[in-house]
C-alpha cells in the first residue's frame, strides 16, 4: 500500500517552534521522546528562548527543566510527575493549579495559547486514521488550537478507540520513531494497604461504577473484587489491576447509564499487557479528559464509587493531596472531579483512602495541615475516609464529631496526642460530644 504521508526528521519538525511559543506535549507513557530531545538540542544551540512547555503527568526524561535551559524553556505543567518534581520545588519549573477536567478549557477558551502540539500516535489505518493510543488527556484541545501539530508515528502505540482517533490530514509534520513505550511497575501492597483494600472493597457494591488511580492501593482493592458482579469503569486512568476482573467477567459495565459495557478512561499506564489490552479493543474508550472528569457526567453513573489517596488529612477533614507543605508534590489532578461527581451520583460513594502513617512512620493525620499545604478535597466535600484502622463516613458530621471519627482510624501511637489537640481546639465540650454522640 502506498505510504499516506511524507516523514521528516525530528530535527526538521521542531524547526517550526520559535521563541515565545507555547508547546503542548502528550502525556504519561505516550511522550514523543525524540521530539523532546530535538527541541532541547535547539535550545542548547541557542536558537530559542522563552518557550513555554505544557503537559499533564509525563514519564521518562524531561530535560527541558534542567538548569542549563533556564530562560530557554519555561515549564508550566498541569500536573507534576517525578521527572520534574525536584525542578518545580527548586523554582526552576512551575505548576498551574487546575482541575484535570478543566485542562482542556485552558486551551479551548484561550487562557493558554498552544502554538505547537507535539504528540505520538500509532501508524495510520487504511482510511488514514491514527490513534493517540494510551493517552488522550488534553491533547485534542491542544491540537484544536495549535498552529502546528507534530506527530511521531510509532508502531508500539496501541490503536485505541473513543476520542483518540485522528485523521492524518490534521497533522502538519510526521516523524517516524519506534522507541518502545515506557512501562510502569508498581510495588506489591503492604499489609496496611491490603487492609485498606479490603475496607474499600466492602463499600463497593455489585453494579458499582469505579474510579481509582494507579498504584498499590488500587491494586489491593481490585484484588478483593473477584466475587463482585457487574462492575463498571469510568475513570481518568487504569492499569494492569483490572485485567483479571475483565477476564473473569466481573468488570462488564452492565449497570452503567452512560457508555454501557465500555471501560472509559483518558489515559493508561502499566506493563505491556495493558497496552496490548487496549489495542484494537472496542470495549475500551479512551476519551477527552473534559468528558472523563466532568463531575456532571460522573454523577450520572449509578453507584459511582471513587477512591483517591492523600498526603495528609487534618481533624476537620481537609485533605491535602498535592503538596508537602509549600512544596508541590503532584497536583490537584482529578481528585475533586471524582469526589464531587461520585458524591452526587445515585447510590454513589466518594472515598479517600490512605495509610495512617508514611513508610517512615510519620503521622499523616494531623491537627492542622502543614503550613502551605493545599486542601485539594475540602472539608465540605469529604465523605468516606479509610485507613488500615477502619472506615468512617464524615458526611453530615460536625467538626467535633468528625474529629473523633478521624482519630478513631489514626495509628494508635498518635491517637492520644490527636485527642489532646482536639480538646485544645474545641474545649471541654469535645469530651461531651465524644461520650454522647451516636457516631
Amino acid at each position: 500500500m502506498k505510504k499516506q504521508y511524507q516523514a521528516v526528521t525530528a530535527e526538521e519538525a521542531v524547526k517550526v517552534i520559535k521563541s515565545g511559543d507555547h508547546v503542548h506535549i502528550s502525556s504519561v507513557s505516550n511522550v514523543p521522546q525524540c521530539l523532546v530531545k530535538a527541541l532541547c538540542e535547539r535550545g542548547r544551540a541557542g536558537e530559542l528562548k522563552n518557550v513555554y512547555i505544557h503537559h499533564l503527568h509525563t514519564e521518562g526524561a524531561a530535560p527541558y527543566v534542567n538548569p542549563e535551559f533556564e530562560g530557554i524553556f519555561q515549564h508550566n505543567a498541569f500536573f507534576v510527575g517525578a521527572n520534574v518534581r525536584e525542578s518545580v520545588q527548586k523554582g526552576l519549573a512551575d505548576y498551574i493549579p487546575v482541575f484535570l477536567g478543566e485542562t482542556t478549557r485552558l486551551y479551548r477558551e484561550h487562557y493558554i495559547k498552544c502554538n505547537v502540539a507535539m504528540i505520538q500516535v500509532c501508524p495510520p489505518d487504511k482510511f488514514g486514521y491514527v490513534s493517540l493510543g494510551p493517552s488522550v488527556d488534553a491533547t485534542l484541545a491542544a491540537m484544536e488550537n495549535a498552529e502546528f501539530t507534530i506527530a511521531v508515528v510509532n508502531k508500539n502505540v496501541p490503536r485505541s478507540f473513543g476520542d483518540s482517533q485522528i485523521h492524518i490530514s490534521k497533522i502538519d509534520y510526521i516523524v517516524e520513531d519506534d522507541t518502545p513505550l515506557i512501562l510502569a511497575e508498581f510495588a506489591n501492597p503492604t499489609e496496611a494497604e491490603k487492609t485498606i483494600g479490603r475496607y474499600c472493597a466492602e463499600l463497593i457494591e455489585d453494579g458499582a461504577c469505579l474510579q481509582m488511580g494507579i498504584g498499590s492501593i488500587p491494586n489491593a482493592i481490585l484484588s478483593c473484587l473477584r466475587n463482585h458482579k457487574n462492575i463498571g469503569i469510568h475513570t481518568e486512568m487504569f492499569s494492569d489491576g483490572i485485567l483479571p476482573l475483565v477476564k473473569k467477567g466481573v468488570i462488564n459495565g452492565a449497570n452503567k447509564r452512560l457508555d454501557k459495557g465500555k471501560i472509559v478512561s483518558t489515559f493508561v499506564m502499566g506493563s505491556q499487557k495493558i497496552y496490548n489490552f487496549i489495542d484494537n479493543n472496542p470495549q475500551v474508550l479512551m476519551k477527552d479528559v473534559e468528558y472523563t472528569n466532568d463531575p456532571f457526567i460522573i454523577a450520572q453513573q449509578p453507584k459511582m464509587t471513587s477512591v483517591n489517596s492523600a498526603i495528609q488529612i487534618d481533624l476537620s477533614g481537609q485533605v491535602c493531596a498535592d503538596s508537602l507543605g509549600d512544596k508541590i508534590y503532584s497536583g490537584v489532578g482529578g481528585q475533586i472531579d471524582f469526589v464531587y461527581g461520585s458524591s452526587r451520583a445515585k447510590g454513589g460513594k466518594a472515598i479517600i483512602a490512605m495509610p495512617s502513617t508514611t513508610r517512615k512512620g510519620i503521622n499523616k493525620i494531623v491537627p492542622a495541615l502543614d503550613l502551605g499545604s493545599g486542601a485539594v478535597t475540602t472539608r465540605n466535600h469529604i465523605h468516606w475516609f479509610i485507613t488500615e484502622y477502619g472506615a468512617v463516613n464524615l458526611y453530615g458530621k460536625s467538626l467535633q464529631e468528625r474529629a473523633k471519627l478521624i482519630i478513631s482510624v489514626a495509628h494508635p501511637q498518635f491517637q492520644e496526642e490527636l485527642e489532646e489537640a482536639a480538646f485544645k481546639r474545641f474545649g471541654s465540650h469535645y469530651h461531651y460530644i465524644c461520650k454522647n454522640s451516636i457516631i
